[in-house]
């Protein structure tokens, strides 16, 4: 099942966030990568473009610059842990079906004030390189192009310890602002050579974070507030004033969050977890459809790993619908794909966007 509707993934997106108007879906894909092995192989497809080709996919392309002494193969900055110093473990999941790189020993866990943060060895902005850079992204020039990622106090947890982290917020604040301060002042530096180097072709910046239990935020809204707002907003700025629009992605509950988030200027809100509290899909839509487009909501904690095809179908039709009284919406899993979810329902959800196109 190839679709060809002779306009690109590109011209799609571009279309949906101008407000000039697209009659067919969008849609994304996102995926663990053991997960992409098998659609590779039950597909016949040799090449992750030609998956996407095939399930008519207008994925949203992730690069970066990169890091010469990086370990990992990866766009997601703040997931070099070898650049930050972080040591990793690789984790298994169900039974070894896949795999995670969990970061392991944080390396400032034992700081106790601003004077080990100034002294650790930060990365420079200037050691991520460009030269390929360009070269990628004119590859994927038919793509919508996410063009870097700035996720700081995630990476902060990393560095100090999720536990040891939260405490900072309210037992060492002067280390939080010092660290955020200059973990901000890289990803600046990035993104500006990202952009400085292929501007034209970059759509999106990505600006995130995991400030959602499936329950409510990790903190309190006073805390998000004080320690990551102003973080956040001034990355957004920054996206906005080099021309690009904003990618946020915030897992779970974050229902009293987003007020703040659309106030700070996000385009684009992604995962959508409707079923945890407060995210109610036609709720979302009434309150702030006027200025997002949703990205996700297609269910991946149960309806694609355990529901049947028909299942997936009929959740994508739904959201189709709710969403459609918004600024716009990409269907896309709520998150990576994991390895338990049957191809079959995989194939569902491409095939649902197919059948609303009318191909």
């Amino acid at each position: 099942m190839t679709y060809n509707v002779g306009v690109t993934p590109r011209e799609k997106w571009l279309a949906l966030f101008r407000g000039s108007g697209f009659a067919e879906p969008v849609c994304d894909y996102w995926a663990t990568p053991e997960v992409t092995r098998r659609l590779l192989r039950a597909l016949d497809c040799s090449t992750e473009r030609e998956l996407y080709q095939k399930l008519g996919i207008d994925k949203g392309v992730f690069l970066a610059p990169r890091h010469p002494r990086a370990r990992e193969d990866t766009w997601h900055t703040a997931s070099l842990f070898s650049v930050w110093g972080i040591p990793t473990r690789r984790v298994p999941y169900l039974d070894g079906a896949g795999y995670y790189e969990e970061a392991v020993d944080p390396p400032l866990a034992s700081a106790t004030g601003v004077r080990e943060v100034e002294r650790y060895p930060w990365p420079e902005a200037c050691e991520w390189e460009t030269e390929e850079f360009r070269r990628e992204c004119l590859a994927w020039r038919d793509y919508p192009i996410i063009g870097a990622n700035y996720e700081p106090f995630y990476l902060y947890c990393r560095l100090r310890g999720m536990q040891q982290a939260l405490e900072d917020l309210l037992a060492n604040p002067s280390m939080v602002d010092a660290a955020m301060e200059r973990i901000f002042e890289i990803h600046a530096g990035i993104v500006r050579k990202a952009m400085e180097a292929a501007g034209d072709l970059i759509c999106f910046i990505c600006v995130a974070e995991d400030l959602g239990t499936q329950q409510g935020p990790l903190m309190s809204l006073a805390c998000f507030r004080r320690f990551i707002k102003p973080w956040l907003k001034k990355m957004i700025d920054l996206a906005h004033w080099l021309g690009t629009w904003v990618f946020h992605h915030n897992d779970g509950a974050i229902r009293p969050l987003l007020p703040e988030l659309v106030e700070m200027g996000i385009d684009v809100l992604n995962p959508v977890q409707w079923r945890c509290p407060g995210m109610d899909r036609r709720q979302l839509v009434g309150e702030f459809g006027s200025e997002l487009v949703f990205h996700g909501a297609v269910d991946n904690q149960f309806t694609l790993p355990f529901g049947r095809p028909e299942d997936v179908k009929r959740e994508v039709w739904e959201n189709l619908e709710i969403f459609s009284r918004a600024r716009g919406y990409i269907v896309a899993p709520c998150h990576n794909i994991q390895a338990n979810t049957p191809t079959a329902n995989i194939l569902a959800l491409y095939e649902a966007v197919a059948e609303w196109r009318g191909v």
